[in-house]
């Protein structure tokens, strides 16, 4: 019987990167220099459990050689908050969120979905690996569940859905995601639902975020 070699242990160096870049702010604060290295060395040495000096020590080069790598990366940062400078943000507000099992009858849905087209309104239509979740207007909401009774597993109404159209360039730039879904994070923003269509980025979040949202959205 072959043996499996036991993985070797991660060094100081490897674990301190991990450690920032799980932490999104002390990741940004050491990208613009704004981070006190011995302090972040301390505080990282007590998360990690590590009480050795010379490991203190390494901890704090590694964190100063990794700021260098950040700062090479800021060129990409900037890229993508210069294609975002040019992206229009659109808000709607009174938006549902209904997830149904997969089992439903699609008859119905196309049906809903023609009239809602027709009416030159809101329709999202995502496929999981065991629902479908359809993002519509609040005001569809009694007809929807009408068409879809007993079938409904969870909904969610009184949304706002912020539409981010950027340019084309946005498919090949990469990190705008990342960057995107940082922002929400860091601003205590829950992401409800989530889509992208080519040059649009959707964000379903709760109507009380609405301000805060619109505030770091302003590129």
């Amino acid at each position: 019987m072959m043996k499996h070699k036991e993985a070797a242990p991660k060094s100081t160096t490897e674990l301190t990167k991990e450690y920032i870049k799980e932490h999104p702010s002390i990741k940004n604060c050491l990208g613009m220099g704004l981070i006190n290295y011995s302090a972040l060395s301390r505080h990282i040495a007590l998360e990690l459990r590590i009480e050795k000096k010379t490991s203190m020590e390494a901890i704090l080069v590694a964190a100063r050689r990794f700021q260098v790598e950040l700062g090479k990366d800021r060129s990409q940062a900037e890229q993508i908050k210069n294609l975002l400078a040019q992206s229009e943000v659109e808000l709607r507000n009174k938006i549902a969120v209904v997830i149904v099992e997969k089992s439903i009858n699609l008859g119905p849905v196309g049906d809903f979905q023609k009239m809602v087209n027709q009416e030159h309104n809101l329709f999202y239509f995502l496929e999981g690996s065991d629902n479908y979740t359809l993002i519509v207007q609040d005001k569809y909401l009694a007809l929807l569940e009408s068409k879809l009774r007993g079938k409904i597993v969870k909904k969610h109404q009184n949304l706002a859905l912020i539409m981010i159209k950027s340019a084309k360039e946005i498919e090949t730039q990469l990190g705008v995601i990342a960057y995107l879904t940082s922002l929400f994070a860091e601003n205590g923003v829950n992401i409800m639902e989530f889509l992208s269509c080519w040059t649009d980025t959707l964000f379903v979040i709760e109507t009380k975020d609405v301000a805060k949202a619109l505030m770091f959205l302003r590129f």
